[in-house]
């Protein structure tokens, strides 16, 4: 199947990370151009020589709004426009009981998982709005959907940028913008080993957690693949899923009543 994401211009958040390189790498395939940010350029150094295309690297800082705006500014100076724009940026924050939380956690976390997402649709929206067409796929989370306790930035982080999108989707619309999220439960990606170590510490090994996290799963009792969530992302920002909008689709084998 034809997506037609060849010469899209696409931008990503977080690109040098597990999801964001996979992500980088599948439109590359596809023959979109990317440009994507890190907020290393050692990272950006490292990275680029992996990949084939039309491609560009940018140092930004996603918890800083200027750097945001100068991202898109930036990217739309190098190829010109902007076709598609994946926030996917994040931050798992860090496991506490309510009564031991710091606003100072929740506002960290928010400002990656939330407030970026928004400042990124902000800056980007425009030049969508200009030329009537485009999409925006969300990199969000299935804990917009599963409570956990003790991890209740993360979590609310999730689905409050769940409710946004569904909000930009709708205001994006009649403008020919299909904005969508994709939610993977666990990713097989150095957060999830982050997330393994902050909930067990040393009382699990890393394949007895990822055996009782994935353990429901309908098929393959694992973690999905950073590549399995950038399908999905590739999928809903194309042409093919023109008609799909405000919808989260779940990249994980469990099977949940509807919500």
């Amino acid at each position: 199947m034809d997506l037609k994401l060849k010469d899209k211009v696409v931008l990503v958040t977080g690109g040098t990370g597990g999801i964001g390189t996979a992500i980088v790498k599948a439109y590359l395939a596809e023959g979109a151009k990317v440009a994507f940010s890190s907020t290393s350029q050692a990272k950006i150094d490292a990275l680029l020589p992996t990949l084939e295309g039309d491609v560009a690297g940018f140092v930004a800082d996603m918890n800083r709004e200027e750097d945001i705006r100068d991202f898109v500014e930036n990217a739309k100076a190098k190829f010109g426009t902007i076709d598609i724009v994946v926030p996917n940026a994040g931050y798992e924050g860090k496991a506490h009981p309510v009564q031991d939380m710091t606003l100072e956690l929740f506002q960290q976390t928010y400002m990656l998982n939330v407030f970026s997402v928004m400042l990124l649709m902000k800056y980007a929206a425009p030049t969508l709005i200009e030329k009537k067409s485009g999409a925006v796929v969300v990199v969000a989370s299935a804990a917009a959907y599963e409570p956990t306790a003790g991890n209740s930035a993360y979590v609310s982080s999730k689905y409050a940028v769940a409710g946004l999108t569904k909000c930009v989707a709708m205001e994006l619309g009649p403008n020919g913008i299909h904005v969508n999220y994709v939610c993977p439960g666990p990713v097989d990606t150095p957060m999830m080993l982050r997330i393994e170590k902050d909930f067990f510490g040393d009382s699990m090994t890393h394949e007895e957690a990822m055996a009782m996290l994935a353990g429901t799963y309908a098929m393959d009792k694992r973690y999905a693949k950073p590549e399995e969530v950038a399908n999905a992302v590739l999928y809903l920002s194309s042409e093919v899923s023109a008609h799909t909008a405000g919808m989260g689709m779940h990249v994980d084998s469990k099977v949940s009543a509807p919500n």
